[in-house]
């Protein structure tokens, strides 16, 4: 009887089946966990996103000034902060920083020179990425 033990210690096949569950155990808890995280951050992102709307009120061709003057309002559930203006495509200075709390309304001014009857692209560019905007003639 002495001799089984020892032959039980020596034995080794049983722990090879044992450890490799434990391991694919472990590593399947923690691609699931990293999985989780990385859910849960796209998701959240997206839901800022989606809360996230602006409206052109009105635009109008400032005579005195020569610039653009656009009166924006932000109907959606998040504040939003305008990172760029583009007038034909182009980069353009603005009122800047230019921010919108939750039901608020304001009026973003856009150094721009146009002419009379000049078809012109305004397009508002907000820090998450989201775009307004459209195409208006110069009176």
């Amino acid at each position: 009887m002495a001799r089984k033990p020892k032959r039980f210690f020596r034995d080794k096949r049983g722990i090879t089946p044992v450890l490799s569950n434990l391991l694919l155990t472990v590593v399947a808890v923690a691609v699931m966990a990293l999985a989780t995280t990385a859910t849960y951050v796209i998701t959240t992102n997206l839901r800022e996103n989606m809360s996230e709307r602006l409206f052109i009120e009105d635009l109008w061709f400032n005579n005195l000034t020569g610039s653009i003057d656009v009166y924006l309002s932000n109907i959606g559930k998040v504040a939003i902060h305008v990172s760029a203006v583009y007038v034909n495509h182009t980069s353009q200075p603005f009122t800047s920083p230019f921010s919108l709390e939750i039901g608020t309304h304001g009026s973003l001014n856009i150094t721009k020179s146009w002419g009379s009857g000049e078809l012109i692209h305004v397009d508002i560019v907000t820090t998450r990425g989201s775009h307004v905007g459209g195409y208006y003639e110069a009176p």
